[in-house]
């Protein structure tokens, strides 16, 4: 069923607008499509009990009447302006069709076809306004002020929107960056992961580029505007799911491609069922009843049903295994795909950054677990990401941590404290071994510099001045993520993509590890898009699995997106077509062959559906139907359809999907 909702045009002048005040998402009832719905569903819950029960029929036919008015007005009316513009859709001969089934007495049928189209545009009316109420929260990653540095000297806030190229503004510890711009002083830690995807917070000093919507860590940074509020990165990110949304090819269920001929071919012929006859003589009640007979049994009931239950009955396997597939469109196109991109920062990762290495100098006395327990001791009041890892990492070897005092942490370069009395420094072995010599020194370089090579992010530890060793930190691949690079390449018939903002050292290293050889890192957002739209043009339609805010736009416009559930951003999970709840990337391949199962199912049930409805008109045009009979036939193929697609409701039916 058509939405008529229409995504906002896109200003490329106009900085993007923000979200209202309350940050809310759209009310299903607020949506006047949901409210009919409802409405037509309570009417029609009301009369089907009284009519079951044998009351009279004026106590019933006239909420039935009100189901019909309030459920089929609007796609009747859609049906009505496309007539207009000299098409006909299924959405017009459905109605029809429900007419039609009243007058002859079949209204309890009708009714529950306007219900179920009803309710059908209702949600699919509500994920447009999910989508669209989540593209504007995304402005709300940029901060609306900013400190503007105004003769060198004097500080002023401003609305990010009036800063200009040239501006210089500053960024306290803790505070959203307002602009894209480039470092002129000072040195921080910035989280820039809504951007880049990495996971670990990257240095910046003087000459580093930073991007508006990312957050400063514990330095202060003087910034100067390169480019408008409009232009920003961020900015550029809401334009690009927007314009994605927009010029994504336009989706259709299989049977939806044939709705134009067969809509007409069946109008005509109905006209033709009752005309002719009429035309040389015929009674004028029994070429109605003839005529509307051939309407019951050539109407797309079972063509839809034949359709729909397979893929509605996958839809909810998959959420019970752990899958959300947003619409039977997208169960469909799921089995169509040929190519996956992957994302590798919490999608192929965990996204947290874990302790992997500890390798203490052979002069510091010291083994792995005093090393872990002295670094984490230091790091043990600082909210860094890598302080974190520490931490945790001798908190889950049960290490007792002493207390740490005289504390300090400098942007850039690390931590030191007293503990036990001795001074402890943690932090980047560049910085802490600048300017020193010796044995101990050059064999902490050389340790530090084998697991950078390594992909891991090396932390030097030093006691009173000498270094005692070094920590290997990464993010984590995920238990599965080996087997589902390798499922996805059999089910495709090529091996996926990675695409990341990760450092290429790093997302060389994981790749290798799962098997994937085509890597493309260091990735802005505009860039994943490209890379998607590459692949697309070469005739691949593609599958997108990512989780955060620079994911969004290569997700909007991937053949199809997938996100990560738990540790996903609103947007990513808002504009992807499907989710995976729980993080388990092996539902990803198992949920493609679920697709292409109820893709099967649909072809045996359009078979069955064709057979039974070419057999009534065969009969209804050559000899005489009755039209108990032919409702009977209809309504049997419509229950024969239904029940064969639901055979994937079965758990066996995934766990199949899953082997395969």
């Amino acid at each position: 069923m058509t939405s008529t909702l229409t995504p906002p045009a896109v200003d490329r002048a106009a900085p993007p607008r923000r979200s209202d005040a309350s940050g809310r998402p759209t009310r299903v009832l607020a949506l006047p499509e949901a409210r009919w719905a409802a409405a037509a569903t309570a009417l029609f819950l009301l009369a089907l009990p009284l009519q079951l029960t044998g009351a009279p029929a004026w106590t019933w036919g006239p909420l039935y009447a009100l189901s019909y008015a309030t459920g089929g007005w609007e796609p009747g009316w859609e049906g009505l302006k496309a007539l207009k513009e000299k098409t006909l859709d299924v959405d017009l001969l459905m109605i029809v069709a429900a007419l039609g089934a009243a007058a002859i007495g079949q209204v309890m049928d009708g009714a529950l076809l306007i219900v179920i189209f009803a309710t059908s545009g209702a949600l699919e009316a509500l994920a447009t306004a999910r989508t669209a109420d989540s593209v504007r929260g995304l402005l709300d990653l940029a901060p609306a002020t900013a400190t503007r540095i105004e003769d060198n000297r004097n500080e002023a806030t401003v609305a990010v929107e009036s800063l200009s190229v040239g501006d210089t503004i500053l960024v306290r510890p803790g505070e959203r960056i307002g602009a894209d711009g480039r470092v002129l002083d000072g040195a921080s830690d910035v989280d820039q992961a809504t951007i880049t995807g990495e996971p670990l917070p990257v240095t910046k000093e003087k000459g580093d580029e930073v991007f508006a919507g990312t957050l400063n860590g514990t330095g202060a940074l003087r910034v100067r505007v390169e480019r408008d509020a409009s232009d920003t990165v961020i900015a550029r990110i809401v334009r690009m799911v927007e314009e994605a949304s927009e010029t994504k090819a336009p989706t259709q269920l299989f049977i939806e491609k044939v709705e134009q001929r067969y809509s007409l071919g069946m109008v005509a012929a109905t006209l033709a069922v009752f005309l002719v006859p009429l035309a040389f003589g015929a009674d004028l009640t029994d070429s109605l009843l003839r005529a509307m007979t051939f309407m019951i049994v050539a109407s797309p009931c079972a063509v839809v049903l034949a359709t729909m239950p397979p893929l509605l009955s996958a839809i909810a396997n998959a959420g019970r295994h752990g899958v959300l597939v947003k619409s039977a469109v997208v169960m469909e196109r799921l089995g169509q795909v040929d190519a996956v991109a992957l994302d590798k920062t919490g999608t192929l990762t965990e996204g947290t950054p874990r302790v992997t290495d500890i390798r203490p100098s052979p002069g510091s006395g010291l083994d792995e677990g005093e090393l872990l327990a002295l670094a984490a001791a230091a790091e043990n009041p600082s909210e860094h990401p890598l302080a974190r890892a520490v931490v945790t990492a001798a908190r889950d070897r049960g290490l007792a941590l002493a207390p740490a005092e005289d504390f300090t942490s400098t942007p850039g370069v690390g931590v030191t404290a007293t503990v036990d009395g001795h001074a402890v420094a943690v932090g980047a072995p560049a910085r802490l071994l600048s300017g020193t010599t010796g044995a101990d020194s050059a064999r902490a370089a050389v340790l530090a510099g084998e697991l950078e090579e390594d992909g891991r992010t090396a932390v030097l530890i030093t006691l009173d001045g000498v270094p005692a060793g070094v920590l290997g930190i990464a993010d984590r691949l995920r238990p599965d993520a080996r087997q589902t690079v390798a499922s996805l390449a059999t089910l495709t018939g090529t091996a996926p993509l990675l695409l990341t903002g990760d450092n290429p050292r790093a997302a060389a290293r994981l790749a290798a590890e799962v098997g994937i050889e085509d890597v493309r890192a260091g990735l802005l957002p505009e860039h994943k898009v490209q890379a998607v739209r590459e692949l697309e043009g070469g005739g691949r339609r593609v599958m997108v699995v990512g989780d955060g805010v620079n994911d969004a736009p290569a997700l909007a416009a991937a053949h199809t997106g997938v996100a990560m559930g738990r540790a996903g951003s609103d947007l990513a999970l808002e504009t992807a077509d499907a989710v995976m709840v729980r993080d388990e990337l092996a539902t990803v391949p198992a949920v493609i062959a679920l697709s292409r199962r109820a893709r099967t199912l649909v072809v045996q049930n359009l078979v069955i559906a064709g057979v039974f409805i070419t057999g009534l008109v065969i009969w209804d045009l050559v000899g005489h139907l009755p039209l108990p009979l032919g409702v009977a036939g209809h309504e049997g193929s419509t229950v024969i359809v239904g029940l064969n697609g639901l055979r994937l409701l079965r758990d066996s039916a995934w766990l199949r999907a899953a082997a395969g």
